[in-house]
């Protein structure tokens, strides 16, 4: 099926008719669909990379960002419904981790098609409570602890102006993810990777390991050099290596 819709959501998809998997990525926290911009070159053609922009960033500034994960779940569910003709994965890093697993979730309780794989990535396990709430904190002290956490990347957290446009947004997704209640369901019936820093301060191994009992398919862990953002490191290359295995 050829797709003449458009949606602002995947405001950077090509379309590829030879792809035979489309590969959904959601952004972490205060990110946008621009993370992943280098992916659409860099994984082989057989992947069809989709990135995927959320309301209060890039050419979406304007918009109100969400700040409820069943409400941000079920906007994306309906946006992507027409691209879900073809075999599909997600990709999550940080609170598109979460966002990745509720979609695949909520298409499961839809009776819609499901993904063949979920990648989750500098995140902690789903029933794993939020230890250290940020969201009601005053700018400055939301500022600090982010920098503290290195939390955000340092080209954003170096540009004060940059981070003042994203602070509303940034905090929108803090509230999405720290409001977030995991409520027990099956686990998926898809393969399940997670990756990881070496380095990150925020999510540690264990938290990671603990997305194992998430599927009841195929699980991997696997660790990168780096903090809470290797993906944006060097490390870029080798994770893009592996999901070009796991996908292939």
């Amino acid at each position: 099926m050829t797709i003449t819709l458009a949606t602002p959501w995947l405001t950077s998809f090509k379309q590829n008719p030879h792809a035979r998997v489309r590969l959904f990525c959601f952004p972490y926290a205060g990110g946008g669909a621009h993370i992943y911009r280098e992916w659409l070159d860099s994984l082989p053609v057989s992947i069809e990379v989709c990135p995927i922009q959320l309301p209060g960033r890039g050419a979406r500034m304007m918009e109100e960002p969400f700040t409820q994960m069943s409400s941000l779940v079920q906007a994306i569910s309906e946006a992507l419904l027409p691209y879900l003709d073809k075999p599909f994965a997600c990709f999550g890093h940080s609170m598109g981790a979460l966002v990745g697993f509720e979609f695949a979730r909520r298409l499961r309780s839809q009776n819609g098609p499901k993904p063949i794989h979920l990648f989750v990535s500098g995140c902690f396990a789903p029933d794993i409570p939020d230890s250290d709430p940020l969201h009601n904190l005053p700018d400055s002290e939301l500022l600090a602890e982010l920098h503290r956490l290195n939390g955000m990347p340092k080209e954003a957290q170096e540009n004060a102006e940059l981070m003042r446009l994203m602070l509303p947004t940034l905090r929108a997704d803090c509230t999405v993810t720290e409001t977030y209640t995991h409520t027990k369901e099956p686990p998926l019936d898809c393969p399940i990777s997670a990756f990881g820093g070496l380095q990150d301060q925020m999510v540690s191994r264990d938290d990671l390991e603990a997305w194992r009992k998430h599927t009841t398919a195929s699980f991997s862990l696997r660790m990168f050099p780096g903090d809470h953002f290797f993906l944006q490191t060097a490390a870029q290359a080798l994770l893009l290596r592996v999901l070009s295995r796991e996908l292939s």
